[in-house]
């Protein structure tokens, strides 16, 4: 699973507000996802593609937890600046290596400091310390 990151103000920028980043253009916004539509379908071609999906902006988040065994719930528990999981893609290739490789072309070549995490889905306990 390739699991991409951001934050609320990037959810802000792709909405056009302005904010701690520059806001994106409706072209910027439609470029981005023609690009990730391309990347995916390229997946699909070559039969490594499993799924992908963005998650909706974190201010619609809701941080369940226990806190002295009574449930809690936080609305919108991400400062702006927080990264958080937006979304994933899941792809079955021949390598982890060849994972890290998809990975990459899902990073923007100008958008430096940006990263994505790569890591093996595990199908059972047995999975759960595989490389």
């Amino acid at each position: 699973m390739i699991m991409l990151y951001g934050s609320q103000q990037d959810y802000d920028a792709m909405a056009g507000r302005p904010g701690g980043k520059p806001p994106m253009s409706a072209e910027d916004v439609a470029a981005m996802h023609e690009y990730m539509g391309t990347y995916h379908q390229a997946l699909v071609d070559s039969g490594e593609f499993v799924d992908a999906r963005g998650l909706s902006a974190p201010v619609h988040a809701r941080r369940v937890q226990l806190r002295d065994g009574v449930k809690a719930v936080t609305d919108g528990p991400y400062p702006e600046t927080q990264e958080v999981l937006v979304g994933y893609t899941v792809v079955e290739c021949a390598s982890y290596d060849r994972a890290v490789e998809i990975a990459a072309g899902l990073l923007d070549p100008g958008g430096e400091g940006e990263y994505v995490d790569v890591r093996p889905v595990a199908e059972g306990v047995e999975d759960l310390d595989r490389p």
